[in-house]
């Protein structure tokens, strides 16, 4: 008789080789994915950081501003900088700046030299004692020593009574890249001989950072204004310009000058051969010293410092869009009463409707309105552009600009005048890059959400991952005992 051969497992030999067929296919495909991978890491490694790091700091720490872009964009001539700096020594944030300014040129190269190995280098640009992560910007024969405490600012809180650091390395570089570039730096003559006050340091430090010459000027010595004077200021006269030198600004406006003025009240009224600057193009000066009576148009229970609304313009605009407001105390009322023939007059600054005037100036007793005083609403800021492109912008507050001020308004004072320095001299580019702040907002939050969070966090999430895990596990082995 003969035996009956049964199948020795043909379907389970069958089964295997599919698996055997599966498993090198996921093989090569691993490769495939992993070898793309590779690639791919490769590929983006080498483009710029500008396209492959992304900036979610709430002060945009690691961003690069449009004022930078167009004045590199702007280069022609090849700017090297120098990272002066110990290996393994290197600052996180300044390299990531650094990368950014690289990869926005091909005329900007970054050179790192380590004090180590050039120990004199530095003493080619500076005296001064040369920290690590200082940096030196050339071009040519002119070159700007940074040091490391010019990018890492400190400066005291008079609110808190501590001490706040900021980080001004795009400011920095930007400005000493204008400065090695630029063949001419634009002249600003500031007027002397009628007591005027000295500009304050921030303002003053502002002016050189955005390059431009700072010269002194008196109309008494000579016959005409500088012909090489890019704008002309005057700054917190305390007695009146005579009637000669009151021609001369008239006629240099006229003749396409720019002029500047930010004069106040005087304890001997109204300067009225200088603001008289301002009737022939129809605006008015009114004795006294403006104060608010509505609440929301001054600041720290003071109606005479005045928080203005801000009208748009290309010297206001970048207070409008960054919420800042500027702080005007001790301002004389200016009103725009009629349309001029020989210029256009553009408010840039406005009091509310119950604004008025105290007559009584420095002799003011109380904030009430009292018979006499003059109704607003007031100006306190104008910009005019004259005949041949004469422009002035005027500010009707001598102290605006100083330290205590500006630290109240957060910076947004000088940078309001540095606006109007570069709408005048014509280097839009030069408005300001704000320093950005290092100082960290914390989150305050109750014991009882951190208990909940805490909760959810260590308990609720791990149970609800691993319940899906062991569901996964439960489906997979179901659907494989099927199969079978």
């Amino acid at each position: 008789m003969k035996k009956i051969e049964l199948p020795k497992f043909s379907w389970l030999t069958e089964k295997n080789r599919i698996a055997s067929r599966g498993g090198s296919y996921s093989l090569i495909m691993t490769a495939v994915v992993l070898a793309i991978m590779i690639v791919a890491n490769i590929f983006v490694s080498s483009l710029p950081t500008t396209l492959t790091k992304y900036d979610i700091s709430s002060s945009k720490l690691y961003s690069i501003t449009s004022n930078t872009k167009v004045v590199v964009n702007a280069l022609k001539k090849d700017v090297t900088i120098y990272w002066i700096v110990q290996s393994g020594k290197e600052d996180d944030v300044i390299e990531n700046l650094l990368s950014k300014y690289d990869s926005l040129s091909d005329y900007i190269k970054v050179v790192k030299k380590n004090p180590d190995v050039f120990p004199t280098f530095a003493k080619k640009y500076t005296d001064e004692t040369v920290k690590n992560n200082s940096l030196v910007v050339e071009s040519g024969d002119r070159n700007r020593f940074i040091s490391y405490d010019d990018i890492y600012l400190k400066e005291n809180d008079v609110y808190t009574y501590s001490t706040k650091t900021s980080f001004d390395g795009e400011g920095a570089i930007t400005s000493a890249i204008d400065y090695v570039v630029s063949e001419e730096l634009p002249q600003l003559y500031l007027l002397e001989g009628h007591g005027e006050g000295e500009l304050p340091a921030t303002f003053k430090d502002q002016i050189e950072k955005d390059n431009i010459e700072l010269k002194t000027l008196s109309l008494l010595k000579v016959d005409s204004i500088p012909e090489d004077a890019d704008s002309l200021m005057i700054y917190a006269p305390e007695s009146d310009i005579s009637e000669e030198e009151k021609k001369m600004l008239e006629n240099y406006v006229k003749d396409g000058g720019k002029l500047l003025v930010m004069a106040g009240p005087t304890k001997d009224g109204i300067l009225k051969n200088l603001y008289s600057l301002l009737s022939v193009y129809g605006v008015e000066t009114y004795e006294g010293i403006v104060v608010e009576k509505d609440r929301m148009h001054y600041a720290f229970q003071s109606p005479y410092v005045l928080l203005p609304d801000i009208a748009s313009h290309e010297i206001t605009d970048s207070l409008i869009e960054e919420n800042y407001f500027a702080i005007m105390p001790i301002s004389q009322g200016l009103k725009i009463k009629e349309t001029s023939s020989v210029g256009e007059v553009t408010a840039l600054l406005n009091t509310s409707d119950t604004a008025y005037s105290k007559t009584a100036g420095f002799n003011i007793s109380n904030y009430e309105k009292e018979e006499g005083d003059i109704d607003g609403p007031f100006t306190l800021a104008v910009s005019i552009t004259s005949t041949n492109n004469g422009k002035i912008v005027w500010f009707a507050s001598s102290v605006f600009l100083d330290e205590m001020y500006n630290t109240y308004s957060s910076g947004a004072n000088v940078d309001l005048g540095m606006n109007a320095v570069s709408s005048l001299i014509g280097q839009s580019e030069a408005i300001a890059i704000r320093s950005k702040s290092l100082d960290y907002n914390y989150l305050t939050i109750s014991d009882s959400t951190s208990s909940m969070l805490k909760v959810i966090m260590i308990g609720v999430f791990p149970l609800l991952y691993l319940t899906v895990g062991i569901c996964v596990v439960l489906r997979r082995r179901r659907m494989q005992n099927e199969t079978v």
